[in-house]
């Protein structure tokens, strides 16, 4: 019988089976629907002929027989409703009926002939023994092999789905699981959990191995068993992978991380059976071997791609983008004039060199004036090369010679401000589709961008994946400049590009090192380079215009966040201007606890009409929230923040079909309930979610209990994220181990050594 997702109060045993007349609803997405059923038989007596009844279900069909078990609920708007718990068709009992069920067109190949053999042989449970066993069919004589297959096929057409769901559910996949699985393989979805388990890990979003693993071993999957051992190791190198940020791993510490996942107390795997899984791998061209080093191949050929076209640029020839001093001094002071700006010799150099460059890396911290050099660069660039600033002169479809690109939406945003011109994040850039398929992206080696200076923010959060369809993308002649602070957090995708860039001497670097005058007055800056060259500030106590030190322990620090934050929302500051960064997720002052106090603060719901409930999390109008994915489709990208506009009830359905409207800086988006796992509250955030970003207010708790997390890197990311006041909370002595922590978790590239390699014969696998 399978399982059907419900959140309510503990069913009483009740059933209801009768004969679905009308779909009134479906939402093939998740599977839940609204039916009309004719009602055969039900316990306890409904009086009614007709029901509504609700609930998920993979496949429904009218004209069907089914059993529900669940209850009767009174809807304010739709009134008596069935909601479903459980379920499954009935199939016929009677020998007569069943016999003309299975002698029907349902299943082609079994005559009347065939069905009463099987039924006298198997039963009432005929159909359930076959699809446990397809070799019991070798029992019913005159049945060819072929006859045999097509018979297993339909009956796994018409109940294998069931079966597989009930399969699910017993081994502890909630409902919401078992559909999404059930809508990836379809009628191979028994076939599938029964003879590879371990392919779920890879095509179903939130398996992970150990669920698969279970499922397998529940099913009689031997712990040596070779696909469980490949298994085991693809899982580590990507978990590795996206959690540590690596591009590979050393095959002795994948090795040794791929036992302990598998290992138990009754069973050992051997090194020859992990080399042996190692090299099907390999044939099966999922991984690669490169010396001692296993790459995922997709990042290989990454890491692979990215040095060539680096190197390919920073070797060509700079004679056609060359101009006079005097050229550029006079376009430097007409900039100047214009901007009402004097720049310092160092931002003159940086500036110098980024027009003459293929290829150049600028570099910095807050107030050193890397925003001021990207508006010279764009003017400078577009008066020596002669075109206009001017979007409104050019025709339409003719491409602008300028692209400005960050990786989040908030940095694009702050780019634009900052010059003036469009700018849009890396991923929008590149027509990034989200489409299943070996491309999803529409830029290209074969379709690459149009334009002649492509200047990317915020570099530091680039991956190695990104970075190399970034410059698969670039066209020749095209120069390129990389912004960006490698003090702070590195990507939080596998790669450290900007790190490694920098540290290879291959290319122009300017790092941009002066405080300068428009940044005078500011005690942010000025804690945020303490906290680079690894020092606190004598008067970290003392309290400034624009930043304050709360001492207080981790018992108190949440009351205290809370109380900043009422005082700042009693000066008529918004939700949206505060931002609460917090470096882990759980305990009293992590990012979770934090969010759920400051909703009840900022957006209480006991006086809101409308909620919708996805997980632990509530939302109601007025919530601000985070988006935690890439959704092209809509235009909304990981690290965008927005607020919830409006929930509403679709037509026909129970607040379980509720939609939720977003505004994404004035963008409306519509998501529906199962879109919610995009979304978190953002009242707090973590620091790494943060990156791209600036508020006006930034609150950051700091103890000794983010011990783990706490890291110079992190901590300066957190600071200079505040634009216009800063609150520190929480313990001196964390922050001065942050500030001590030096150590950056050190992340497997070879990156650097690869650019350096003067032999391109080394790259080849």
């Amino acid at each position: 019988m399978t399982s059907v997702s419900h959140t309510d109060d503990a069913i009483s045993e009740s059933f209801l089976s009768g004969t679905v007349v009308h779909i009134i609803f479906r939402n093939e997405d998740n599977g839940y629907t609204v039916l009309s059923v004719k009602v055969r038989d039900a316990y306890p007596e409904c009086s009614d002929s007709k029901v509504t009844v609700v609930g998920h279900f993979p496949v429904i069909e009218t004209d069907e027989r089914y059993r529900f078990e669940g209850q009767f609920k009174e809807h304010p708007r739709f009134g008596k409703q069935y909601h479903v718990q459980m379920y499954k068709k009935e199939i016929p009992t009677e020998k007569d009926a069943l016999i003309l069920y299975l002698s029907s067109e349902r299943f082609p190949g079994i005559g009347e002939k065939t069905a009463t053999k099987m039924v006298e042989l198997f039963g009432k449970d005929v159909i359930s023994i076959i699809l446990d066993d397809q070799e019991k069919l070798k029992q019913i004589k005159g049945l060819s092999e072929k006859n045999r297959k097509q018979i297993y096929e339909a009956m796994l057409e018409n109940q294998g789905m069931e079966k597989a769901m009930t399969t699910l559910t017993q081994y502890g996949f909630g409902m919401d699981l078992a559909v999404k699985i059930y809508h990836v393989y379809r009628e191979k979805t028994f076939e599938i959990i029964q003879e590879s388990p371990y392919q779920l890990v890879w095509d179903v979003e939130g398996i992970g191995f150990y669920k698969a693993d279970k499922l397998g071993r529940s099913i009689g999957i031997n712990r040596d068993n070779p696909e469980r051992i490949k298994a085991g190791m693809l899982y580590t190198l990507y978990e590795k992978t996206m959690q540590d940020g690596h591009v590979y791993l050393p095959e002795s510490v994948l090795m040794d991380e791929t036992k302990q996942l598998l290992n138990d107390g009754s069973f050992q795997v051997s090194d020859d059976l992990l080399e042996q899984s190692l090299l099907y791998l390999m044939e099966e061209d999922k991984l690669i071997r490169d010396e001692s080093r296993i790459y995922m191949a997709s990042l290989y050929f990454a890491e692979k791609g990215f040095v060539s076209r680096v190197k390919k640029m920073t070797e060509t020839d700079q004679d056609d983008i060359e101009f006079s001093e005097s050229e550029f001094l006079q376009a430097l002071g007409e900039t100047e004039e214009k901007l009402g700006i004097e720049y310092a010799e160092q931002q003159k150099d940086a500036i110098r060199k980024a027009l003459h460059s293929s290829l150049m890396v600028l570099t910095g911290g807050p107030g050193t004036g890397k925003t001021t050099v990207i508006r010279a660069i764009v003017e400078m660039f577009s008066k020596l090369h002669d075109f206009s600033l001017d979007r409104s002169s050019y025709k339409k479809g003719e491409p602008f010679p300028i692209l400005l690109a960050a990786p989040t939406g908030r940095a694009a945003k702050r780019v634009k401000e900052s010059t003036g011109l469009d700018a849009s994040t890396i991923h929008k850039l590149l027509g990034f589709s989200g489409e299943e398929g070996n491309e999803v992206f529409e830029k290209g080696e074969e379709e690459p961008l149009e334009g002649k200076l492509l200047i990317v923010d915020e570099v530091s959060m680039v991956d190695m994946w990104l970075a190399n369809q970034l410059f698969r993308s670039v066209p020749e002649g095209m120069q390129v400049i990389l912004v960006g602070d490698e003090d702070q957090l590195p990507s939080v995708g596998p790669g450290e590009v900007l790190g490694d860039l920098i540290q290879t001497n291959i290319l122009p670097v300017v790092a941009l090192s002066v405080v300068y005058r428009q940044a005078e007055g500011s005690s942010i800056i000025q804690l945020a380079h303490s906290i680079k060259q690894g020092s606190l500030p004598e008067d970290l106590y003392t309290p400034y215009t624009d930043r304050r030190f709360f001492p207080c322990g981790k018992l108190q620090t949440a009351d205290l966040i809370e109380q900043v934050c009422a005082g700042a929302m009693n000066k008529g500051y918004t939700p949206l201007d505060i931002q609460v960064l917090a470096p882990m997720y759980k305990g009293p002052a992590g990012v979770h606890e934090l969010n759920k106090r400051l909703q009840q603060l900022f957006n209480p719901h006991e006086n809101k009409k409308r909620k919708v409930t996805f997980g632990e999390s509530v939302y109601s109008k007025g919530d601000v929230i985070l988006q935690l994915v890439n959704n092209p489709e809509e235009q909304v990208y990981n690290g965008d923040r927005g607020v919830v506009e409006a929930i509403f009830e679709a037509k026909e359905t129970d607040d379980k079909q509720m939609q939720i409207v977003l505004s994404f800086e004035g963008k409306e988006v519509t998501y529906t309930r199962q879109d919610l796992s995009q979304i978190m509250l953002a009242y707090c955030s973590s620091i790494h979610k943060s990156q791209g970003s600036e508020f006006p207010i930034v609150v950051v708790p700091i103890l000794m209990s983010y011990r783990r997390m706490l890291k110079r890197n992190l901590l300066y990311t957190a600071v200079t994220r505040a634009r216009d006041y800063l609150i520190l909370s929480g313990e001196q002595q964390a922050l001065q181990f942050a500030v001590d922590n030096k150590n950056k978790e050190e992340r497997y590239t070879m990156l650097k050594e690869k650019l350096l390699d003067q032999d391109d014969a080394s790259m080849e696998k």
